[in-house]
């Protein structure tokens, strides 16, 4: 349960976003993006700049279902490849998805991959929020830039990958890895500056609360804002890994599930 507001999401897409183009301001957009394997600076920008597109049709038109989201995982068109022409785009989606939402209200309804069906769209603007912060993130270490993020939405970006990580397809058996639940399975995670949380992979599926308990069976231990950059596998040199990191690295693979590429 997220302890930020619906108003504050809909100006963080937007603020996020214009911090985002001033830490890009003046960077080569060929320049390879080393986080986002196979994209350059403009392919990402690209990529953010759909996702905000296509979060802004799903909750104008109420959608039941998915609608089309190519630009969003094949961000490949040539049409806004300048800068000049690819921010004030960009810059113009993060409004209007904005706007869209507010419009909208929190407890309007319309399909969210989490649910895969119709729920509040208060889940679009917390995830628009987190998408476009992380990828600022990834912008920022492409440019040479500095990255940091408000403590308050680094807890709350920290405590929806956790919730993600209940999700059936974030620990159910797959042929591809090994299983993730299991006897004498927990995970520490200590944001030295804000908390702590704790995993147990132990039951049925995974469940977390906030808190330590000692003697779990991982720990990953540092700033919030590393935290979630450790979370998204991004780089950071500032969390330290202690114990089964095998499980931990499994468990985020797990986690992440809804960022891998759609396949075939």
């Amino acid at each position: 349960m997220t302890s930020l507001s619906f108003e504050r999401y809909c100006d963080e897409i937007v603020s996020q976003t214009e911090r985002l183009t001033a830490q890009v301001h003046g960077a080569d957009m060929t320049a390879p993006v080393l986080s986002c394997p196979g994209w350059n600076l403009g392919q990402l920008l690209r990529h953010v700049g759909g996702d905000h597109r296509w979060a802004e049709e799903i909750v104008r038109t109420r959608a039941a279902g998915p609608i089309p989201d190519g630009l969003v995982n094949d961000p490949t068109d040539g049409a806004h490849e300048d800068a000049s022409s690819l921010v004030p785009w960009l810059v113009e989606g993060a409004a209007r998805l904005s706007s869209t939402l507010r419009a909208a209200g929190a407890d309007a309804l319309a399909w969210n991959p989490s649910a895969d069906r119709s729920a509040p769209v208060a889940f679009w603007a917390r995830r628009m929020t987190y998408e476009t912060a992380v990828h600022r993130a990834d912008a920022a270490r492409t440019a040479g830039t500095e990255f940091a993020l408000d403590r308050d939405l680094a807890v709350d970006a920290v405590q929806e990958w956790l919730e993600f990580a209940t999700f059936p397809e974030a620990f159910e058996p797959r042929p591809d890895l090994p299983d993730l639940l299991g006897a004498d399975r927990t995970l520490h995670f200590d944001a030295t500056d804000a908390g702590e949380w704790f995993v147990d992979l132990t039951g049925e599926r995974p469940a977390w609360r906030p808190g330590a308990d000692g003697g779990a069976t991982a720990l990953a231990r540092g700033p919030v804002t590393d935290l979630l950059l450790y979370f998204y596998k991004r780089p950071t040199t500032a969390v330290e890994t202690k114990g089964d990191t095998a499980l931990l690295d499994l468990w985020r693979t797990r986690a992440g599930f809804w960022l891998e590429a759609p396949k075939d």
